[in-house]
């Protein structure tokens, strides 16, 4: 039912900077909990941050230590992740995903994967 688009993906060297966009075309887009998850080929998801329905609460994974923030804006139906510091090993897919509950929980389970994801790429 829920079509989500990631974008903003790409190359860049160990130390630099990406925000990737995830466009939902679902007009109930606010009611639902947003993460973001990567993936590596033959790998499980791994969780990277959520954030709650109106946006005023964030769950960001503690082996980041801080280099991502997500944030959302329910006016344009988009959530965003911006990735600072990136180093080789943030290279992986990256998925946005949609949470029926209420909280910004970690669990990959508690999140349906609707998009294609967008792939991030990082240079040494």
């Amino acid at each position: 039912q829920v079509q989500l688009v990631e974008s903003g993906g790409g190359l860049v060297q160990a130390g630099g900077s990406l925000r990737l966009s995830c466009a939902s075309s679902g007009r109930t887009f606010s009611s639902y909990v947003m993460g973001w998850f990567r993936q590596a080929p033959g790998k499980e998801r791994e969780f990277v941050a959520a954030i709650s329905r109106s946006g005023s609460v964030t769950n960001h994974a503690g082996s980041l230590n801080g280099r991502f923030t997500i944030t959302r804006d329910n006016a344009k139906n988009a959530v965003y992740l911006q990735m600072n510091s990136l180093k080789p090993e943030d290279t992986r897919v990256y998925y946005c995903e949609a949470n029926t509950g209420t909280t910004p929980v970690t669990a990959p389970i508690m999140y349906d994967r609707w998009g294609q994801g967008t792939q991030v790429t990082v240079s040494s």
